[in-house]
């Protein structure tokens, strides 16, 4: 699956997670919960 320009941008922030759930890509961020991204 290709991954988002967006998403990789989040990736890269500190503190960043990518996630696979139900099929879908999510970025999520504890140290800062508004870097929130999801793909398909």
């Amino acid at each position: 699956m290709k991954v988002r320009n967006s998403l990789s941008s989040l990736k890269n922030q500190a503190g960043s997670q990518v996630v696979r759930r139900r099929g879908r890509t999510f970025v999520i961020n504890k140290a800062n919960p508004r870097l929130k991204a999801r793909q398909g």
